[in-house]
């Protein structure tokens, strides 16, 4: 058994998404540039009993983000703001404190306007304000010091179509509701959502190693490999493999599957034979390839596959790669 080391050293930048503009569908309302709420006039609106619509488009602020919601809709009883730091007069956060966070009901949103440990799953929390009905809860839990009610509620964003659904809570206005669907659905007589451009995506990097020499002119069968780095929660590091008997390749990097479709990540303790069931390659522990599609093979390259978190703000480092052959 033949173990080589291989240093590698890969820093893969959080990627800054720009922010993105929803194209203004027919008919059009106004110069929203500034927003990814739907342009459509019922695609952009929540209701509530009392004060009717709430649009969330034509104020041209609004946006859906990993971390949170920011800017503010517009109702019969005036500004619905989303957010303390983005308000029409500017940030009010050391004075007040308050905003609706895109993660769960255990985060936080920071007098500098930021919500600790969103997790970007369109799971809402938090709390929005109106000067004339005051607190909104966007709780997403129920009967809790952070979820005012006994009657479970919350709003959500669906992440493959990015339209809300479900309810929030104020305690003059009560109800207030952000998709037609939501129950009891009232789409027969009233289709109306809220939607935006904003979806949880991950970024996705894949970088490749320099050609490996085993200097073993009848071909060496990889086994293994281990990695070695810093992998923070909500990010990946995966695995795939080429071997070819000359330099000049061809490079064809296979997963389990035999093909380019999937990844390595299974310890040896899961699968001898590789697999990828497991969501992530662990570091410092060996992940067992195919070793039948990497017999007698004297050059070897691999290629990882680092994915970011939700929130595209974490990144995975890879230090070393520690290849384990047989002859």
């Amino acid at each position: 058994m033949k173990t080589v080391k291989i240093v590698f050293w890969i820093v893969v930048s959080a990627v800054i998404i720009a922010t993105l503009f929803l194209a203004l569908s027919s008919p059009p309302r106004g110069n929203a540039t500034g927003t990814n709420v739907n342009s459509s006039a019922t695609s952009s609106v929540a209701w509530d009993d009392l004060s009717g619509w709430w649009d969330f488009y034509n104020t041209g602020n609004v946006q859906v983000q990993g971390a949170r919601l920011q800017g503010y809709a517009s109702s019969s009883i005036g500004d619905i703001s989303l957010d303390c730091a983005t308000t029409r007069n500017g940030n009010i956060c050391g004075t007040s404190n308050y905003g609706v966070c895109n993660g769960n009901a255990s985060t936080t949103h920071n007098i500098d306007g930021t919500c600790s440990n969103s997790q970007a799953n369109g799971n809402l929390s938090g709390f929005g304000w109106n000067d004339v009905i005051g607190w909104i809860s966007f709780c997403g839990g129920s009967g809790t010091a952070n979820c005012p009610g006994s009657q479970p509620y919350g709003v959500t964003i669906d992440n493959s179509t990015g339209d809300f659904t479900g309810y929030a809570w104020n305690d003059l206005d009560g109800w207030i509701k952000f998709n037609c669907a939501a129950s009891p659905s009232t789409c027969g007589t009233n289709q109306f959502k809220l939607s935006s451009s904003w979806r949880a995506t991950s970024t996705l990097a894949n970088l490749t190693s320099s050609i490996f020499d085993t200097q073993d002119t009848n071909g060496a069968t990889l086994k293994s490999l281990i990695w070695e780095g810093n992998s923070p929660v909500g990010t990946c590091v995966n695995f795939q493999i080429a071997a070819a008997t000359s330099t000049g390749g061809p490079w064809n990097y296979l997963g389990p599957s035999g093909d380019s479709s999937t990844y390595y990540s299974d310890p040896c303790s899961t699968s001898i034979t590789g697999g990828n069931s497991s969501v992530c390659a662990t570091k410092d522990t060996p992940i067992c390839v195919d070793s039948r599609q990497f017999n007698n093979y004297r050059y070897y390259r691999y290629n990882v596959q680092l994915r970011s978190d939700l929130l595209q703000t974490l990144t995975p480092r890879v230090d070393d790669v520690i290849l384990n052959f047989s002859q």
